[in-house]
């Protein structure tokens, strides 16, 4: 074989089929060949990791609010994509919302993508938004590369990316569908939480009880009976209630083309735990019961949840009321782009599971639910994306030290198992002070 790029030699690296002790040869930013550990590959650069480090495929993280324009105070592409590769993320998927505008036709996609594109430190996608009245602008967006379109059915948040009603669902999903698109749902049944006692004050049980598990469940069951009605392939986000695994196992054997998330604070943190008053622990839906948590985890045992992915909601550290300790008020979302591969692993070695385990939920999953046809795995023809782990290290969380823009998450002070070491983009480590070298992605993968 002519000279390589680079050949990374590692006595673990997890693959496809699990781990195994190889080297990986790499010409331009694709991996060319994967041969034994001592293979004679003649590359310009030769690096042999440690013994107690593991080599992954880059994270791939689909579901991240950057929140740039208009919100730059919350988090930023900069901020953000630094943060991802520090936690061994080499691509993100950016959401449509929180952003001014939001991503909701080309114009707005345009600028996002004029906003990123000299910031990016990690490889950056997009979905769309689907709000009342875009439906005209859902196939020019995809056609413009988009990975899916993202809706509420509750409000969202922020006045400027309303929620769809049943009716303008299913329009959503008519128009979708023709063009086999994917549509992406915070499910929460508005009619349900708007019947539950409101969240006021510094309670945590009464903040829980105000986004009950009903609403998602219902929430659902609907989206289901909508997407069997119309063909439209759906994904759920960010699942907390275990109760909606039977009913998404059920509809995805009866054909209903259907996927399903969870995230690293669902199945690390639970509601017995949160004391009253700590709003850093607020997002939505929320953090449930410890036996929740269990079953979160049973689910991706048994593969109804596909991927695991961190629903990074950042604010400004105000916007959280610690002085009122009020989750009432306090903006619901939760900071953990940097953190989701220790959290996770932290967990999920203590249940019997594997580093082979969590590429698939990190890495390998996301690529497929999104379509980045070249990523996800170490194999030959994808893209050079490594994260370099040493997974029995463990340290203890210091917000001020992340990269995110605010020094504000639930997992300080946390001890969490495994450092990134450090993280290669096409076959270069990402180095925060060379400068940013992100592609920006559309739908296929392609820069």
């Amino acid at each position: 074989m002519s000279l390589l790029d680079l050949v990374i030699r590692a006595r673990r690296a997890v693959r496809t089929a699990g781990e195994t002790a190889c080297a990986v040869g790499v010409r331009d930013g694709r991996i060319v060949a994967i041969a034994p550990y001592d293979a004679d590959l003649d590359a310009a650069t030769d690096v042999r990791l440690a013994e107690d480090e593991v080599l992954l495929p880059g994270l791939i993280d689909s579901h991240v609010h950057v929140n740039d324009p208009g919100r730059t105070e919350w988090e930023g592409f900069t901020s953000a994509t630094r943060a991802a590769a520090a936690g061994g993320v080499t691509t993100i998927i950016d959401m449509p919302l929180n952003s001014i505008p939001p991503t909701c036709d080309p114009p707005a996609l345009d600028l996002k993508r004029k906003t990123a594109q000299t910031q990016a430190y990690v490889d950056v996608g997009f979905w769309g938004g689907a709000i009342p009245g875009n439906v005209p602008e859902l196939r020019p967006l995809h056609e413009a590369g988009v990975f899916g379109f993202k809706c509420f059915l509750l409000h969202s948040g922020v006045e400027e990316f309303p929620p769809l009603d049943p009716a303008q669902v299913e329009a959503a999903m008519r128009e979708i569908s023709a063009f086999d698109g994917l549509l992406i749902v915070h499910a929460e049944d508005a009619h349900r939480i708007d019947d539950a006692p409101p969240a006021n004050g510094r309670s945590y049980l009464d903040f829980l009880h105000s986004r009950p598990r009903e609403a998602e469940n219902e929430a659902v069951a609907h989206v289901i009976e909508l997407a069997r009605a119309t063909g439209c392939r759906v994904h759920i986000l960010h699942v907390s209630s275990a109760e909606v695994l039977p009913i998404i196992a059920k509809a995805r054997d009866n054909g209903v083309r259907i996927t399903a998330e969870t995230c690293p604070h669902y199945l690390t943190f639970t509601a017995e735990e949160i004391p009253d008053g700590a709003t850093q622990y607020k997002c939505c839906p929320p953090i449930r019961e410890a036996a929740n948590r269990d079953l979160l985890w049973d689910g991706l045992r048994d593969g109804t949840i596909d991927l695991v992915v961190s629903d990074h909601s950042p604010s400004t550290i105000d916007l959280k009321n610690l002085d009122t300790g009020d989750f009432g008020t306090a903006w619901g979302g939760i900071a953990s782009l940097q953190l989701g591969l220790p959290a996770v692993w932290t967990e999920a070695r203590r249940r019997g599971f594997t580093l082979t385990d969590v590429a698939r939920w990190m890495s390998a999953a996301p690529a497929a639910q999104t379509g980045l046809r070249t990523k996800g795995r170490l194999e030959v023809g994808y893209d050079a994306d490594f994260c370099v782990l040493a997974p029995d290290e463990s340290f203890v969380v210091d917000a001020k030290t992340l990269r995110h823009k605010n020094a504000i998450t639930p997992y300080d002070g946390r001890t969490l198992d495994s450092v990134v070491r450090s993280t290669w983009l096409r076959g270069q480590p990402v180095d925060s002070e060379a400068g940013p070298r992100g592609r920006l992605l559309t739908r296929g993968g392609q820069g």
